[in-house]
């Protein structure tokens, strides 16, 4: 009679217990963007920019080709982290002084390190804590091209492995990371305006307004494509994926049901946005802070808005200028009774997702 097969049951991603302050993690595999990738979503996320639709236009610009969304560059970046950092993760809390460096082209290959820079045990929830980290993205790292895309914080809500387990809790500051935008130059008697007609005529730097609210008109509707979505990212969370995984616990987990990977809410927003506010811009400088405020499911649709906060010069560049904005993305729930300004009857608005961005425009004066 033959012995039974050794058993190894694997364990992925870390608990709380297992972080500790100062730790870093050099993440696993990094990413190519490919030609397949910048497509598919720049063009699910429905973004506007001619720089990321047009190639003429971005080389027009200085680019050496159409440079990514910024949220393109996010969700592959932010992706690579999931394994070590949010793999056992309830939710994602916070993101904090998300900054952006050199643009990201086809071609271009992201690798991405984390240091843990907080732990703290919940007070009320004896299997949960937060876990605030650092994460620095770069590409081509080693070769000529090299250079930081971008740099951000986060805080993220973990769980415990074992109820008991001590943790080691504490902070330390985070590190000082030189993250700036790269913009191309501006230069005079080039053919900029005959390329005016590409982008919106009003969402230049002139045309924004503090204390303006701009509801936009598009929403999209999130379906099971998510999963896929999510796969091609190579993020590996579980609540995104394994419904089975939730089934046998539902309580432990949000809503009892697969949980949209919160990066995707990110980029719709900055797509539906795009047409109102960010198709002449040049990049986004910095999100100081944003957040998730609540959980998105398949068949959601998400709606978003933007408040104009304040317009600032931009140091250096008096062809353009810096607009402060504060991103609000929300979904209509159904709810008998429900009766307010801003729902149908019988539905209720839900806010999901928050984000104070900074984005760097193009002045009219010198471009249209």
């Amino acid at each position: 009679m033959s012995e039974a097969p050794r058993i190894i049951r694997k364990r992925t991603g870390n608990f709380l217990e297992d972080f500790h302050p100062g730790q870093v993690f050099r993440h696993k595999l990094g990413k190519t963007v490919t030609e397949g990738l910048f497509t598919a979503f720049t063009e699910w996320s429905m973004t506007t920019s001619p720089l990321s639709k047009n190639a003429r236009y971005a080389r027009l610009y200085g680019y050496e080709g159409m440079p990514c969304p910024p949220g393109l560059a996010m969700l592959v970046a932010f992706s690579q982290t999931v394994e070590d950092i949010s793999e056992n993760a309830r939710a994602n809390l916070e993101y904090i002084d998300m900054r952006f460096g050199a643009p990201v082209y086809v071609g271009d290959s992201l690798e991405v390190e984390t240091k843990v820079i907080g732990i703290r045990p919940s007070s009320s929830r004896p299997n949960l804590g937060i876990v605030h980290v650092q994460s620095t993205a770069r590409k081509n790292v080693g070769e000529p091209g090299e250079a930081v895309v971008m740099t951000w914080q986060r805080k993220v809500q973990v769980y415990k492995h074992y109820d008991a387990a001590e943790v080691d809790a504490g902070e330390i500051a985070p590190d000082e990371i030189a993250c700036d935008l790269w913009l191309p130059e501006y230069q005079t008697g080039r053919a900029y305006k005959d390329a005016a007609h590409l982008s919106n005529a009003d969402t230049y730097f002139e045309d924004f307004e503090p204390g303006t609210r701009i509801e936009h008109s598009r929403g999209r509707t999130v379906t099971s494509e998510h999963i896929a979505l999510t796969a091609v990212l190579d993020n590996t969370s579980q609540v995104h994926c394994n419904q089975y995984m939730i089934d046998l616990d539902p309580k432990q987990y949000v809503g009892g049901q697969l949980i949209i990977f919160g990066g995707i809410p990110f980029v719709l927003c900055l797509g539906l946005s795009c047409p109102d506010v960010a198709d002449n811009s040049l990049g986004d400088l910095i999100y100081t802070t944003g957040r998730h405020t609540a959980p998105l499911f398949a068949g959601d649709t998400v709606f978003c808005a933007t408040e104009i906060l304040g317009k600032r010069d931009l140091e250096g560049r008096d062809d353009l200028g810096v607009v402060e904005t504060r991103l609000l993305g929300h979904k209509f729930v159904r709810e008998d009774g429900a009766k307010t300004e801003d729902a149908p009857e019988g539905w209720k608005k839900v806010t999901i997702f928050e984000l104070d961005r900074q984005i760097v425009v193009k002045r009219r004066s010198h471009y249209a």
